[in-house]
């Protein structure tokens, strides 16, 4: 069984005093240079070559840095048993008050005996690289699969150990070697390259001919398809360099392929440009159709607002024509009311009553007169109609139009009509771009800013 935590400060207490007996007191600490795992023994002895290693004295100094953690590993009753320190730490180890670690401490010469204890130190800055060199492999082009090409593969795998409590489940301590860890990364990250490149052409679309030069993507690629692998060695991998990828260019196959990728490519190109035109025709043909279902919208807009203003004009001369017809019999009822009573003498009823109806009448006709009147100075007051100007638009080589001015400007805030557009109206010699013709020049003037309109007389 396997215990894991912390230690903080009860196995080493603060101070710097040396024990008073059990002997010559040890420095444990690592120098190494490079390293990853590395055992801790005294000075000049060779790992698990001695018993004395693992047999540690109150009042040795113990050193961890920074980037470093320190792991004792000792056997109890209720089995293995783990301390991590963390670095940096400094201290000497003194006293006993941790309470684990009362049942392995001896209690003769005043608790400065030896304690057996296996100590590792464990490298979290240092940044491991592999260097790999993957011989001539098959890769075939699944376009032409009866000709597999010759392919070798270069680079440089750096890796780094963080989780060192996962690292320590996954790999043994006690006989931990570098080398032998590297070249086991290194024998499965080459089996997994060779399969991620084998399956380039088919997972990227990439010809074989081509990937010479892809070594950018093809990096990418491996280093997203390698991430999870290395973390099953409880490691980490910082970044992957494809340094190179070398076809064999001397093969029959390579030769054969490229002489058949070349046509295929020709004609995908080929095939590419007539999508291209297509798209292009359709596109355009699409632009008229628009443009064509506005100008109809357009015309029937303007149709209907010309029978509107008729109807509104022809309404108006109806309700004058009642008007005026009332006020015809009304005229005539006056002057029969003046005969009321019979005789030949005047009928003062009839009089009042007709000069009360004359009034009246008078009255409405002075208001009749003065509508009429307002409505012929509203009309000297309305400048007359702009002239109608009609333009032709050259629109993807068509001619298109007439359109009149609501409609150009209608063009030009749907983007139909540009300042480069070609433009033609009667009196013109020939096309010319819509922002040279006078007329058109403010469709395509900047919009003024910051202007402020002079005060209302």
């Amino acid at each position: 069984m396997s215990i894991g935590y912390e230690l903080n400060m009860g196995l080493f207490g603060f101070g710097t005093s040396k024990g008073k007996s059990g002997g010559l007191m040890n420095v444990i600490r690592c120098d190494e240079v490079e390293y990853l795992v590395w055992k801790w023994r005294p000075l000049g002895q060779n790992a698990n070559s001695t018993s004395r290693e693992n047999s540690i004295r109150y009042g040795s100094s113990l050193r961890v840095k920074d980037g470093e953690v320190a792991v004792f590993v000792y056997k109890q009753q209720g089995g293995t048993l783990q301390d991590f320190i963390v670095g940096p730490y400094d201290d000497t180890i003194k006293t006993a008050n941790f309470p684990i670690l009362s049942s392995i401490v001896g209690l003769a010469f005043g608790g400065e005996s030896p304690f057996q204890a296996e100590v590792y130190f464990i490298n979290l800055q240092s940044n491991n690289q592999i260097k790999f060199a993957i011989p001539y492999f098959d890769v075939v082009d699944p376009r032409l699969p009866d000709l597999p090409v010759p392919m070798a593969v270069r680079g440089a795998l750096t890796f780094a150990l963080e989780d060192y409590k996962n690292f320590m489940k996954l790999n043994r301590l006690i006989d931990f070697d570098l080398d032998a860890f590297k070249k086991q990364i290194k024998d499965t990250v080459s089996r997994k390259i060779k399969s991620i490149v084998s399956n380039v052409p088919s997972d990227l679309g990439m010809p074989v001919v081509q990937m010479e030069r892809k070594i950018d993507e093809i990096s990418e690629l491996i280093e997203n398809k390698l991430k999870d692998r290395l973390e099953e060695f409880g490691v980490k991998m910082k970044h992957i360099d494809i340094s190179g990828i070398e076809i064999d260019k001397d093969s029959d196959a390579y030769q054969e392929v490229k002489g058949l990728t070349g046509g295929l490519t020709a004609k995908t190109m080929q095939a590419q440009t007539g999508v291209n035109i297509k798209n292009i025709q359709d596109m355009q043909a699409m632009n008229a159709e628009n443009l064509a279902e506005t100008m109809r919208i357009q015309r029937e807009e303007a149709q209907r607002g010309q029978r509107l203003q008729t109807e509104s004009n022809f309404m108006g001369a109806h309700s004058l024509d009642q008007q005026t017809s009332v006020l015809h019999a009304a005229a005539e009822s006056m002057g029969q009311m003046g005969n009321v009573g019979g005789g030949d003498g005047m009928n003062p009823a009839g009089m009042m009553t007709g000069m009360m109806m004359g009034g009246a009448m008078g009255g409405q006709m002075a208001g009749m007169m003065s509508q009429i009147g307002q409505q012929v100075q509203n009309g000297m007051n309305t400048p007359p109609p702009m002239p109608n100007i009609s333009f032709f638009v050259a629109v993807n080589g068509q001619q298109m139009g007439p359109f009149n001015m609501q409609q150009l400007q209608q063009l030009r805030q749907n983007g139909q009509l540009i300042a480069q557009s070609l433009v033609w109206k009667q009196g013109m010699s020939s096309w010319a771009a819509a922002n040279t013709v006078p007329e058109l020049a403010s469709l395509f003037a900047p919009p003024v800013t910051g202007a402020t309109p002079p005060p209302m007389p």
